[in-house]
């Protein structure tokens, strides 16, 4: 498979290196002082982009890669609030297509589905409050951090009681805290915590290193080669 590189910082070179080892190719990379390469014959001949660079310039690396005639895989976070819907339709009415997933670390989806299944569970439970926090290095510039949106998320569609999260301390009962920490080199540190009078539930996951995450990415470009639409890790894996 053709793939090309959008941002080649520390995921980028690792990804490189993993693709590399399955047997693709690399067409292209485009980092912040070659944009021109948008526009050359070797990025529109690749099969996928993967693209992980940051919130500032995520968006406009969806449309120039879309333009290209290119499909998408990207990690990058902090455009949905504002380019979400328009992403989605171009990906639904226009013929566009993106792997979107705030995380592709294999732990994580798991984590994702042990956390879905756990709020249902907990919904039958009204005496049990629920609370989220996320550490991460101090160069994250999101907050909070898309992987706990995604993580909310899962549990506003179970939790009934449960309408909206809050990235401060919760006013009602009715809204669901996310503390956000950045600290050091930490790669990423999700916590969610059910807490009663009687005792408390807490499942966490603790990436160690960014492999989990290169290898997701990776496999979800060898998915989205044959695939149209908007995409995410619960098409790559179910249980999420």
């Amino acid at each position: 498979m053709k793939l090309a590189l959008i941002g080649y910082g520390k995921m980028g070179k690792e990804i490189e290196k993993l693709a590399l080892r399955r047997g693709h190719e690399i067409v292209c990379i485009i980092d912040i002082d070659n944009q021109e390469d948008f526009d050359s014959d070797a990025f529109r001949s690749a099969d996928v982009a993967i693209e992980f660079t940051n919130p500032k310039v995520a968006y406009n690396n969806y449309i120039k890669t879309f333009n290209a005639g290119v499909k998408l895989v990207s990690g990058s976070t902090g455009w949905m609030e504002e380019h979400g819907e328009e992403i989605k339709r171009m990906c639904r009415e226009e013929g566009k297509t993106l792997f979107w997933a705030s995380n592709f670390s294999l732990g994580v989806a798991i984590f994702s589905g042990v956390n879905k299944f756990l709020a249902k569970v907990m919904n039958q439970f009204p005496q049990y409050d629920v609370t989220m926090s996320e550490t991460h290095h101090i160069h994250k510039m999101d907050a909070p951090s898309g992987t706990a949106i995604t993580l909310a998320e899962g549990i506003l569609e179970n939790l009934d009681r449960k309408k909206n999260w809050v990235n401060t301390e919760s006013e009602t009962e009715t809204e669901l805290p996310i503390e956000s920490i950045r600290e050091g080199e930490v790669v990423g540190l999700h916590s969610i915590c059910y807490e009663s009078a009687a005792d408390s539930i807490t499942i966490t996951h603790d990436a160690k290193n960014r492999d989990g995450f290169v290898m997701g990415a990776v496999l979800a470009a060898e998915f989205t080669a044959g695939k149209e639409g908007y995409l995410g890790m619960s098409d790559l894996f179910p249980f999420c």
